[in-house]
């Protein structure tokens, strides 16, 4: 199964070379002012923020408990996604790799990348300990219960859901594709939609940390 999943990555991160990538439209699945993640048009250099984060408790691939406090310090570079998403998940963590190794070696070392599942039912800690190992040595993944997934994912303002597919054996899960930057505070620093170029990634990070003042 793992390895239907690493020739699935090879072949989706090949065509998203390719093709330049794709705009995936999303919704809020929260409803309300409130829950509307602001972003600006894909490729855009600019920085847009969103309203998102809060408390949470999870488990990370090695089985350790954490919870929104391990996020302080440094800058979090946090992607919703799970272990047998086809075609959107490793695009995009492909992207994110991609762009963290265009970032200087001493900015590099203050951005922590982090895949937060949105199908705890099959993404144990020892799957994702598996996948995430795929893309990065330094990203971490993030699980939980059910219960506790769609708290951290209400924070975040990130939509999910299960659908049955009858091209795979497998469920599919939907899901909203955006990835958040937040400062050491907790705080989002900038918001990249699917489909931005890693160059552009990497420009967004390095304004958004540029631009950073601490509270205190």
């Amino acid at each position: 199964m793992l390895l239907d999943r690493v020739l699935r990555i090879v072949l989706v991160l090949s065509a998203a070379v390719a093709i330049g990538g794709v705009v995936l439209l999303v919704t809020d699945p929260w409803g309300g002012e409130e829950g509307t993640v602001a972003v600006g048009p894909s490729g855009a250099t600019g920085v847009a923020t969103a309203d998102v984060g809060g408390p949470f408790e999870v488990v990370d691939h090695t089985g350790q408990p954490f919870t929104e406090a391990d996020l302080r310090g440094d800058f979090s570079l946090i992607y919703f996604g799970y272990t047998y998403c086809p075609d959107v998940c490793p695009t995009e963590l492909g992207v994110m790799t991609a762009a963290l190794g265009q970032l200087d070696p001493d900015l590099r070392g203050r951005v922590q990348p982090y895949l937060v599942t949105i199908d705890p039912a099959r993404d144990t800690p020892e799957a994702m300990a598996d996948y995430v190992g795929l893309f990065s040595d330094e990203l971490v993944g993030l699980t939980g219960s059910e219960e506790q997934i769609t708290r951290i994912a209400r924070a975040y303002r990130v939509f999910y859901q299960r659908v049955e597919s009858a091209e795979f054996a497998e469920y599919l899960m939907d899901h909203s594709s955006y990835v958040y930057l937040m400062d050491p505070e907790g705080e989002n620093a900038a918001v990249f939609p699917y489909g931005m170029a890693p160059d552009r990634m990497a420009d967004g990070i390095r304004q958004a940390v540029a631009s950073y003042q601490p509270s205190t």
